[in-house]
């Protein structure tokens, strides 16, 4: 837009400052925008050639400047302008000729095309604002229509004791699959088809945790290089489905991403499927001082973001993205707590994963377990009812590891448990303590307080990081697909490739990575806590070593259906059965130990595990021991969850090792159930013993057994 362009205004009336947003009313639609220092706003409407028409807002009301403007209807692109302060030294950064996305809205469509007409300022001198217009190079926010029936759909509310999370991408699992038809493949509604919903079910998961579906944008130096953000990690949009994932928008359904992520989340529903969203309200894609002005730099950049405090034209980042969203200022706490009041009120999701949920909570610089997002969210009647999960880090300050220090109503991702399990099934030396207390719920880590086993989301796969079978089939990693020089992604995997690095003809190389894959999955599953799965993981999905496949968005990081390893998808299956099967699996208070009567820890003995067996290094292998009728927990009827007890051998040796059963309670006799050694996890041998007989177990493996269910005990 030239200083000379003329563009046609449009009639408007005062409207109202609630709510935020673009609101669908009889005869038009109400518009809100929030900034405490535009000294005017400018909503800016475009038709279907892409003509702008300019509807100053003339009223303000606390900061709030809105309009109701007749015949706007569901469909309608639009943005803003905001005209107020430029200067970058105080954090200022209002500059009308950028079009702005509007922080509230429902749906956005189209891509940014990078160049110096997205950014604030005049390239070659940043502090002299840019006079470029960035119309014709962002995306347009568009107008919602928000009706939609929900036929009755009810949250399933699956208690956290009885939740097996299945982290998914939601254009990744579905983009292969061969029963979803073409046209709907990597789509919303791809992930609300019945063959996908079949797999799910009789996979025997609980709630699907799919990675950001927030609108997003990529960086700059990724689309330059033809590359993406295929993680999503990088929102701009905090109420918007992404676009791309949304067959109707593939269509020419303009805004349609809405009603079909809705479609998705009833079916889902129907089945008994929760739907958890990974939310990044730690950056956006705005990037550092030098990034493009799409939103909420040229809105209020410093209500929305941490600026530095002895030079604000600089961001204070501590997310390793260039900048961090300021959870101190009111405007940006109401973004947030309102876009998660309208993904569970509007779009009916049973929770969420916080991406460095750490930087959320710091006040003054610092991790605050009294921090007001915390207040916020506790008090919240809406919000504080759902699944809350943590990442419980940020970047590269002293504080950045908080595991463990979360408030009650959280679960938090498990790195511990994570990286105990890796390096006990890897074979590293001096691990089976800290292994016994992953897998008895980390109470060092969650107990002593009002929380539960269920506080920790136990975890051996994400998506950043190898998939199970690259963590069994690679020393090191991979990436060099990522055009980084293998610079990027950790070092600190604690894999091993089991005697060959990556695709390997050696059959015996291939069955040890069989075994300590069945072994991982059934420590996972029977561990207290809540287990999360990494799709594909029961299919043996690779992504060839590449351990950060952020950019990635291809058959690299898509599941590979054709390829399923189908006894390993049956394993996984029979594992997830048997946890769901068994209440004294899914424990919701604590097991310390203290009372030998709960849990039993022995040596392949069959005696007692001793404080000298405890600090052998080299001790590899233990027995536990679990009592299914001592104080039991209660169903939603109050009846007592009695359970079978159960007995599980655990072997990291490499050869088999022989294990006398224990006799933790006299007369008890014990049958396999699951044997992790066979692939279909049979046991070989499913006749009752009693204790004193002995069992051999192979060697990275694990054995289950049950005994019969007797009477509680108070």
């Amino acid at each position: 837009m030239s200083a000379a362009a003329v563009i046609p205004t449009v009639r408007s009336t005062p409207g109202s400052a609630f709510p935020l947003g673009a609101t669908l009313l009889p005869g038009g639609t109400n518009f809100a925008v929030a900034s405490d220092i535009a000294t005017g706003m400018v909503l800016c409407l475009f038709d279907a050639d892409g003509a702008e028409h300019q509807v100053p807002l003339l009223d303000n009301d606390a900061g709030v400047w809105h309009a109701f403007v007749p015949g706007v209807e569901a469909g309608t692109a639009y943005g803003f302008r905001a005209t107020g302060p430029w200067d970058p030294s105080r954090g200022l950064r209002c500059n009308p000729a950028k079009l702005l996305l509007d922080p509230y809205a429902r749906a956005i469509s189209g891509d940014v095309g990078f160049g110096p007409e997205v950014l604030g300022y005049t390239v070659g001198d940043p502090d002299v604002p840019s006079l470029l217009d960035s119309a014709g190079h962002v995306p347009r926010s568009i107008v919602v229509d928000r009706s939609f029936d929900w036929e009755g759909d009810v949250h399933p509310g699956t208690n956290y004791a009885d939740t097996v999370f299945y982290e998914a991408h939601p254009k990744g699992l579905t983009a292969l699959h061969p029963d979803v038809p073409a046209e709907l493949r990597g789509t919303y509604a791809a992930l609300g088809h019945p063959a996908v919903i079949a797999h799910l079910v009789d996979l025997g998961v609980t709630a699907v945790e799919l990675l950001p579906v927030h609108h997003s944008v990529p960086e700059e130096f990724l689309a330059r290089s033809g590359r993406t953000n295929y993680w999503g990690y990088n929102t701009i949009g905090y109420l918007a489905p992404h676009e791309a994932y949304s067959a109707h928008a593939r269509a020419g359904v303009v805004g349609g991403q809405v009603a079909e992520f809705k479609t998705m989340v009833k079916r889902l529903h129907a089945a008994g499927l929760e739907v958890i969203l990974d939310v990044v309200f730690n950056h956006t894609a705005e990037g550092g001082s030098g990034g493009p002005t799409l939103c909420h730099r040229g809105i209020d950049n410093p209500a929305y973001y941490r600026l530095s405090p002895t030079d604000p034209r600089s961001y204070y980042d501590t997310t390793g993205t260039g900048n961090s969203l300021n959870v101190d200022h009111a405007t940006t706490l109401r973004l947030i707590m309102d876009s998660l009041r309208y993904w569970i009120l509007e779009m009916h999701v049973d929770g969420f994963r916080f991406d460095l949920a750490t930087t959320l909570a710091r006040e003054d610089g610092s991790f605050e377990r009294t921090a007001s997002f915390f207040d916020l969210i506790t008090q919240d009647p809406v919000v504080g009812r759902t699944k809350l999960i943590a990442e419980p880090w940020d970047v590269g300050q002293a504080d950045s590891y908080s595991l463990g220090r979360f408030p009650p109503l959280w679960s938090e991702w498990n790195g511990r448990y994570r990286d105990s399990v890796r390096d006990f099934w890897r074979g590293t030396d001096g691990m089976l303590g800290e292994l016994a207390t992953r897998l008895s719920g980390s109470s060092d880590l969650f107990g002593g307080s009002v929380r539960r086993p269920s506080a920790s989301v136990n975890l051996v796969t994400v998506h950043d990081g190898f998939t199970l079978r690259d963590l069994v089939s690679y020393d090191g990693k991979h990436n060099e697909a990522n055009l980084e020089q293998n610079r990027d992604g950790t070092s600190d995997n604690r894999s091993w490739n089991s005697g060959a690095e990556g695709p390997t003809g050696d059959s015996a190389v291939t069955a040890l990575r069989g075994l300590r894959s069945r072994a991982i999955l059934t420590t996972l599953l029977m561990s207290l806590g809540a287990p999360l799965l990494l799709a594909g993981d029961e299919l043996g999905r690779t992504q060839g070593g590449n351990n950060n496949a952020y950019c990635q968005d291809g058959p690299m990081t898509w599941v590979d259906w054709a390829g399923a390893d189908a006894e390993l998808l049956a394993f996984t299956r029979k594992a997830i059965a048997l946890r769901r099967t068994h209440p004294v699996l899914r424990r919701r208070r604590f097991l310390t130990g203290a009372q030998t009567e709960e849990i039993g820890w022995y040596s392949p003995t069959g005696r007692f595990m001793t404080g000298a067996d405890w600090s052998d290094s080299r001790a590899r292998c233990v027995a536990v021991y679990l009592d299914g009728a001592d104080a039991p927990d209660r169903d939603d009827q109050g009846r007592p969850l009695v359970d079978s007890d159960l007995l599980l051998l655990l072997n990291g040796w490499s050869q088999a090792v022989r294990f006398t059963l224990p006799d933790p309670r006299p007369g008890a006799s014990w049958t396999a159930r699951l044997d992790s050694a066979d692939p279909t996890g049979e046991p070989t041998d499913a006749a009752p013993r009693g204790a004193g007989a002995d069992l051999w177990v192979p060697g990275w493996s694990v054995l289950v057994l049950t005994s019969p269910v007797r009477a509680p005990t108070p």
